[in-house]
């Protein structure tokens, strides 16, 4: 009995090359130029804009608790950090939203760029939906917090009671909403599963979900890495999905339809 075992050779396995990133651009290279301003200008002055204005916005925050004022800050931190990371941002399919209603925005999340790009290129009020980790940050825990944001814990959703019925208040009374519904940044540029229960203030309020596709800011900056690559960036904000009528029987069916529509915004050439 013939007990040896045939190994194939290394030759024979098919090597699978690295995959590249959803939106990289041909043939632009970061180099050691790169890396050098971002670690030694543009990194230093975004904290710098995080500390003077995070600072700044500590006494009005104090008696701010409609979040208005904050969100004043908020937007000024970051068109100074758009400005500052010479990447242009092209915004298309905004000016079809009736921003007299409140709506829902669905974002996919790639990167810590997101939100600069968002309070500069959203031109109204909005409150965003984060997780409470982030509470832990100094000085953007505390402006989350102030500035009327709706803290949800993913790990004790019943915590979370309180901040959604004041969200949904909200979102009736006609302050439009942000949220993430993949729950946190991609590791890897692609869009991911969203939360089973991302668009239940949707529902409950009965107000549309707009998809946004952030097009670029992985490639500008992903998870751990200070390195800012510098780079056109794009907003592609997608037709209204009404949820009118629905209820809670509906949230996975929703939530499908709006994946979709975010992926054909997000992948298209």
């Amino acid at each position: 009995m013939n007990s040896s075992v045939e190994v194939e050779s290394p030759e024979a396995v098919p090597q699978v090359a690295p995959r590249r990133s959803p939106h990289a651009i041909p043939g632009e290279k970061y180099g050691w130029l790169s890396r050098l301003r971002s670690y030694l200008i543009l990194d230093p002055l975004i904290w710098l804009y995080t500390l003077v204005m995070g600072v700044l916005a500590l006494p009005g925050g104090l008696f701010d608790r409609s979040g208005r004022r904050l969100h004043w800050f908020s937007r000024t931190w970051s068109w100074l950090i758009v400005k500052t990371i010479f990447s242009p941002v092209k915004v298309t399919g905004l000016d079809k939203i009736d921003r007299s209603k409140p709506h829902v925005y669905a974002v996919n999340h790639a990167s810590a760029m997101d939100i600069p790009v968002l309070y500069v290129y959203l031109p109204f009020q909005f409150r965003i939906v984060f997780k409470k980790e982030l509470l832990a940050y100094p000085i953007v825990g505390w402006q989350l917090k102030r500035s009327g944001q709706v803290c949800i814990d993913q790990q004790k959703p019943t915590n979370s009671i309180a901040a959604i019925r004041s969200a949904v208040k909200s979102l009736k009374a006609g302050m439009p909403l942000v949220i993430y519904p993949e729950g946190g940044r991609t590791p890897d540029g692609e869009i991911k599963p969203f939360l089973p229960g991302a668009f239940f203030l949707a529902i409950k309020a009965q107000v549309d979900i707009v998809p946004v596709a952030l097009v670029g800011t992985y490639e500008l900056l992903p998870m751990n890495t200070y390195h800012i690559k510098c780079r056109p960036l794009e907003m592609r904000v997608g037709e209204p999905i009404p949820t009118t009528g629905m209820t809670m029987r509906d949230l996975e069916a929703v939530s499908e339809k709006v994946k979709k529509e975010m992926e054909k915004l997000y992948y298209e050439a």
